[in-house]
């Protein structure tokens, strides 16, 4: 009985097409790293990943070809990632990531690699036939030491996400990170990990 209770649960987090997290499974996971952001103040970066003239593909090639186009970016997509990652399909041809401790300064080669492995991915739709498509992609940083918001979090990363198809698609644009003004002894005193020494 327990299996088939862990089974329905697997079902229930799952996108059925690409096999990846589905928009649920995948908030929980962004609730969870706002919390460990909020907490330990590491980095976390959250990707809004979108393929682009996907209604073409449908129109021209038929929604059969569309659905092996989703499973073919769905694998280069996990082919980028880490066991730590979350990786999500987000509804319909727009895809998520969430990349724990993932710095301002590493930020766009992350997004840059994931952007270079899915141009270079060749999806064969019919025998003898194959497609190749093209992403565009928008981040935006969790604020450190600040609990933030599921929604605003994406809703951050979506603006970079619509400035990358504004600016010509294919490319990836990731927001500026703000600058924590929480010193590290105040860090300290606030998380109880304070260098402080009383005086004698």
């Amino acid at each position: 009985m327990q299996a088939v209770i862990d089974a329905l649960c697997e079902l229930s987090s799952r996108d059925p097409l690409t096999g990846l997290s589905n928009r649920r499974q995948f908030e929980l996971a962004l609730a969870s790293e706002i919390d460990r952001v909020a907490r330990a103040g590491e980095p976390a970066l959250v990707l809004m990943i979108d393929i682009d003239h996907f209604k073409k593909v449908n129109d021209t090639h038929g929604h059969p070809a569309g659905d092996l186009v989703l499973k073919g970016v769905a694998q280069a997509l996990h082919d980028c990632i880490r066991p730590m990652d979350t990786l999500a399909r987000f509804g319909g041809e727009e895809f998520a990531m969430i990349l724990p401790n993932c710095p301002p300064s590493f930020g766009l080669t992350v997004a840059e690699r994931v952007r270079t492995k899915v141009q270079n991915r060749a999806v064969a739709i019919t025998p003898g036939q194959q497609v190749h498509v093209t992403v565009s992609i928008g981040g935006a940083f969790a604020p450190q030491w600040v609990r933030s918001s599921a929604p605003l979090w994406i809703e951050r990363a979506d603006q970079q996400l619509y400035r990358a198809k504004a600016e010509g698609r294919n490319r990836a644009c990731l927001e500026q990170p703000t600058v924590s003004l929480v010193s590290a002894e105040e860090k300290g005193l606030l998380f109880g990990t304070s260098t402080f020494t009383e005086l004698e």
